[in-house]
Parts: C-alpha cells; sequence; structure tokens
C-alpha cells in the first residue's frame, strides 16, 4: 500500500522534444541522415541523429499445410545469410499492402487471394523513423518469382514446431522475422483472432 502512494506522487514531465533545426547530414540511394537541434523537456539544446527510411512491409506466406514460406538472404551490414519472411521497402506513392503484394510475388514467386494486416512495428526507434507493417497471406497460389537485378534468395519451406525451434536455437535473429513468427503463432493457437 506504501508504494502505491509513493508512486501516485512522482510527478510526470512532458517527454516531448522540440525540433529547432533539421538538415540532411548525408543522403544516399536509399537512405537519408538526419541532424536535428532540439530542445530538450528541460529546456537545454541537444542534438539528435536519425535515418529516414520510406517504410517497407513483411508477408507471412501461410501455405494451406500449415507450412510458411521464408526466405534466405546475405545481409551486407552483418556479413551473414538470415532467415527471414519476404520483405521489403516501399516504393514512392506506394501502400503498405501494395508493398506486401509485390515483395511476396517478386521474392518466393507467390501471389495471395487473401491479405490480412497484423501489426506495425518500429523496429529501430533509436536511431531511425522505421515503420514495417505486418501481413499474413493466405490463399497462395505459385507464379513465377521476379526478383531485382541485384537481389539474391533462395527459398525455405518450414513447419511451425521448425521455425519454433530456430528462433529458440538463436538462428533466427532478424527482429521483423521473430516479431511476425510471434504474431503467427498467437494467431495460429487462436490466442489472438
Amino acid at each position: 500500500m506504501e508504494n502505491n502512494k509513493h508512486r501516485d506522487k512522482i510527478k510526470k514531465i512532458s517527454l516531448i522534444e522540440t525540433t529547432i533545426s533539421s538538415s540532411i547530414a548525408y543522403s544516399g540511394n536509399f537512405l537519408k541522415v538526419t541532424l536535428d537541434e532540439v530542445l530538450l523537456p528541460n529546456k537545454s539544446l541537444g542534438t539528435r541523429e536519425y535515418i529516414l527510411h520510406p517504410g517497407a512491409s513483411l508477408t507471412i506466406p501461410l501455405l494451406s499445410d500449415g507450412r510458411v514460406v521464408m526466405i534466405e538472404q546475405y545481409r551486407h551490414a552483418v556479413k551473414k545469410v538470415f532467415l527471414e519472411f519476404p520483405a521489403g521497402k516501399k516504393d514512392p506513392g506506394e501502400s503498405f499492402e501494395k508493398t506486401a503484394r509485390r515483395e511476396l510475388s517478386e521474392e518466393t514467386g507467390y501471389d495471395c487471394a487473401r491479405l490480412e494486416f497484423l501489426t506495425t512495428i518500429h523496429p529501430v526507434i533509436g536511431y531511425s523513423d522505421e515503420e514495417i507493417q505486418i501481413y499474413l497471406a493466405e490463399d497462395l497460389t505459385k507464379n513465377e518469382r521476379n526478383l531485382d537485378h541485384d537481389e539474391f534468395v533462395n527459398i525455405v519451406e518450414l513447419t511451425l514446431p521448425e521455425l519454433a525451434r530456430r528462433v529458440r536455437a538463436g538462428e533466427v535473429s532478424d527482429v521483423k522475422t521473430q516479431i511476425a513468427f510471434f504474431w503467427l503463432e498467437k494467431r495460429v493457437k487462436g490466442d489472438w483472432i
């Protein structure tokens, strides 16, 4: 009871930082790094550097037999091949749903009759404004893949227990794929409808 009384007396402060000025510190083909001068809640000045990202979509392709379609892809920043769900960045003017359908088709060759939005994640809030929307794709039809000229991926089909084992063993460290797996697991079990 005493702890609750103490907690009630803690004064909350405004946490909002006000941008004073903003400039592009770096602009590349894909990413832009922004440098902002901000007014902190205590009225002192600070700087914030962050990456502007166009947004992305991830699709969980669920086959009728309960297996999922995944990809293996080399990620240069960490110099490693990762097991992931198909995903990719939005093109200018493209909706998240259209991105999800496009990336699913390009990377796996599957199209879907049903695409359901599951959630939005912000995977690296400390240094990027990236937003990823996660979708569940069902009623899949296999067609030809249409990879970008500089994109190389292998397709992997796994049962949920196989994927769960790989996640638990630390073999799936891509955060967007881990989060998507946990959402899928809840859905399949009927915990989240």
